[in-house]
Parts: structure tokens; C-alpha cells; sequence
């Protein structure tokens, strides 16, 4: 199968969007699939390129905004999208974007079947605007342009989670949906599987860990609150393993925790790469979800991968929830006195919780991205098998 990828930019880092699209990618053509891109440039290796390249859009004013929260978006060239999508057997979008409207409306011109996938909500973009964020009438309008111009015009759309699903149906999306994972790379569990010796050792210091971009919608201000109503808080060591817009103001709050003898430990602050967070979930005792905004939430999957025992927040623009297994592992969304208790209970059972770590391993299996792969042909598949029916 000849597949086209269309996003703004495939190789950007800090990116949950393209990251994921560059781990599908790989395990499409590893599954024997033909995949090309076609995106903005790659700045940090322009020796690694795009099959059809397009330049860089920059926003006045406010492109310094856009390229702080992670994105980068392209120019069109249309006579280089028509070439591309002639060649692809389905063209698949990443994004309701300008570049995916224009795209559309060529596969619409020569017949070419379209899927898409749903990778972030509105209120990711106006997050980043501070108060905007409120302004549901802005919100509203915002996906109801992208169902309009982008999702409507779709054959089928992939949604990650049950939570994106319900948000399209009410707002009557026309096509087709699929509840398909992205999917967690086949990473092994380096977890022992016994406990270390010094695991209820009443002196040892709590390893509680929050992975993730360290932004707005991520809510760290959130748990370290939850510090303030914890009994185990003289013994918690917390590290925030990211960085993001918000490093300095998550800083700035933890270290006050550990000046004011809340907390016994500053609390740590890093960037890890892939191993060294595999290293810090698989010696977590917990590690803690609390992002009011979020499609799927790889990043506390990856770390249930490795046996930690997360803490997840439930709202209505979150769909991590769903891969809790216990209720004790979930709490309200920006409730610090309910995400305390939920801390308080898993650290005082540390048999049970170490029992549920491997429960959440054999859990996570279910969601190997190269399940969610097969899934995606079998949605590409279908797209291209509804498009022939009507011609």
C-alpha cells in the first residue's frame, strides 16, 4: 500500500504529534508499507529530508508564541501536493490544518481517499494564550471550522481515545471513526520482578515522578499543591522529568515546597531520553497524570509499560483516564486535596501497589503500536475500498 502522510513538520522534537507520526511511520514500512512525507524542512538534520518538502510558514508576531508550544507550520505548494497525492494510494492527515485543507481539496478533485487523525484539541492551541483557554464560544468555533474544513471531508478518522470519540460525536462529525491507539513502541519491562530489598523501608525516601511537557495544560501546579495534603510529603522525592514553557514556573513552586519544609527533598527537575525514562518510571513508586488537556497521553503509558502505578486525572478534555485500571488511580482533574489521597493510598500499600505494577505491564500490551498499525491499514484499507464504490 502506497501511503502519503501530510503534517506541517515531521521531524520538529518536542512534538507529541510528530513524534508519534514518526514511531507510525516506522512500523508501517516495517509492516511492508510504502510511506512518504510531506512536511516543512528538517533544521536539525537538513541531510534527512522529506519525500515532498515544503518551506517554512512564519506568523507575524506571534510565530515566537507558536515555535515556544512546539509547532511549526508550512507553506502549501500545490502543484507539489497534486504530484504527491497522484502517487499515494490514501493520503492521510496529522492535522485540520491550512496545508491539510488544501490537500483535501486536490484528493477531492482526483478522486483520492483521505483519512486523518485526531491528534489535539482546540484548547491545546489556545492554552498557550492563557485565559483564552476559557472562551468556549472560541473553542467551539475553532473545531467546528476543523470538522467543517478538514474532518467532514474525511473518509474514515483515527481516534486514539474513547474520550476524542465521544467530543466528535457531539459535534456530529459526517465521518467515519475509529478508536485506534497510537500505540506504544514493544519497549521490554526492566522492572525486576521482585521488589528491591529496602521497598517498605519506612525511612527510605518515595520516588513519585510526572513525566511530561512541562506547560499549562499539563497541570504540574496540581500535584505539587497535592504536597500540602499528603502525609508520606516529608518523604516524597519528586522529579519532573521534562522541560516546556512553564520549566521556570514549576521550578520556582518546588523549590518553595522544600524552602517552606513541606517537602524533604527539592524536588528535581530533567530531560531525560528514552532510556533514562524507562529507567525513572521502572523506579517509580507512582508516577502522576494530571493534564486537563490530552488526546491520549503516551508519555504515562510508557511509564505503566515499566510497572509504574499511575495517578490520572478525569476531565472532560482528557482521555488518559481510560487506561486505569483501578479507581484508586483515578482522581478529579486540578483536585490536589483527591490526588493527595490517591498518593496517600497507593504509598501505604506497597505489596498491592507493586502487585498492580504488573498488572498495568501486561495492560499496556494491549496498546503495541504494531496493533494499532494492523488497525490502520484495515482503516486505510477500508478508505480506499469506500472511495472505488462510489467512482
Amino acid at each position: 500500500m502506497k501511503i502519503l502522510f501530510v503534517l506541517n513538520n515531521f521531524f520538529i522534537t518536542g512534538n507529541g504529534l510528530a513524534a508519534s507520526a514518526r514511531r507510525t511511520v516506522e512500523y508501517l514500512r516495517k509492516a511492508g508499507h510504502e510511506v512518504r512525507i510531506m512536511s516543512g524542512p528538517n533544521h536539525k538534520d537538513p541531510s534527512v529530508k522529506p519525500d515532498y518538502p515544503l518551506e517554512d510558514y512564519k506568523f507575524p508576531i506571534v510565530q515566537p508564541i507558536i515555535r515556544a508550544q512546539g509547532y511549526v507550520f508550512a507553506q502549501s505548494n500545490l502543484p507539489l501536493m497534486e504530484e504527491a497525492a497522484r502517487w499515494a494510494d490514501v493520503i492521510h492527515l496529522e492535522e485540520p490544518f491550512v496545508i491539510e485543507d488544501r490537500m483535501i481539496k486536490i484528493c477531492e478533485r482526483l478522486g483520492k481517499p483521505v483519512t486523518g487523525t485526531y491528534h489535539l484539541h482546540p484548547e491545546n492551541i489556545t492554552n498557550s494564550l492563557g485565559p483564552l483557554v476559557h472562551w468556549k464560544r472560541l473553542n467551539w468555533k475553532i473545531l467546528t471550522a476543523w470538522r467543517d474544513l478538514t474532518f467532514n471531508h474525511c473518509d474514515y478518522v483515527q481516534c486514539p481515545t474513547e474520550n476524542v470519540l465521544d467530543r466528535l460525536r457531539r459535534y456530529h462529525i459526517k465521518a467515519r471513526c475509529e478508536v485506534i491507539s497510537n500505540g506504544l513502541v514493544p519497549d521490554p519491562c526492566i522492572r525486576p520482578e521482585t521488589p528491591p530489598e529496602n521497598y517498605e523501608d519506612p525511612s527510605r525516601p518515595l520516588h513519585v515522578v510526572y513525566i511530561g511537557r512541562l506547560s499549562r495544560e499539563k497541570d504540574q501546579p496540581t500535584l505539587l499543591e497535592a504536597m500540602k495534603h499528603s502525609k508520606f510529603a516529608k518523604r516524597i522525592q519528586l522529579h519532573f522529568a521534562g522541560l516546556g514553557p512553564s520549566t521556570r514556573r514549576i521550578k520556582r513552586m518546588a523549590h518553595k515546597l522544600y524552602k517552606d519544609g513541606v517537602l524533604a527533598y527539592d524536588p528535581i527537575i530533567s530531560f531525560e531520553n528514552r532510556d533514562g525514562l524507562r529507567q525513572l518510571a521502572a523506579q517509580a513508586d507512582l508516577c502522576i497524570h494530571c493534564a486537563t488537556i490530552e488526546v491520549e497521553g503516551l508519555s504515562i503509558m510508557e511509564a505503566m509499560q515499566q510497572g509504574a502505578v499511575p495517578v490520572i486525572a478525569q476531565g472532560r478534555y482528557s482521555g488518559t483516564s481510560q487506561f486505569a485500571l483501578d479507581r484508586r488511580s483515578v482522581f478529579p482533574e486540578q483536585n490536589p486535596e483527591a490526588l493527595a489521597q490517591r498518593i496517600d493510598y497507593w504509598l501505604s500499600h506497597p505489596k498491592e501497589r507493586w502487585e498492580m505494577g504488573k498488572k498495568y505491564v501486561m495492560h499496556m500490551e494491549e496498546y503495541d503500536i504494531r496493533k494499532s498499525v494492523d488497525q490502520l491499514v484495515q482503516m486505510f484499507q477500508k478508505a480506499i475500498d469506500s472511495k472505488a464504490k462510489k467512482q
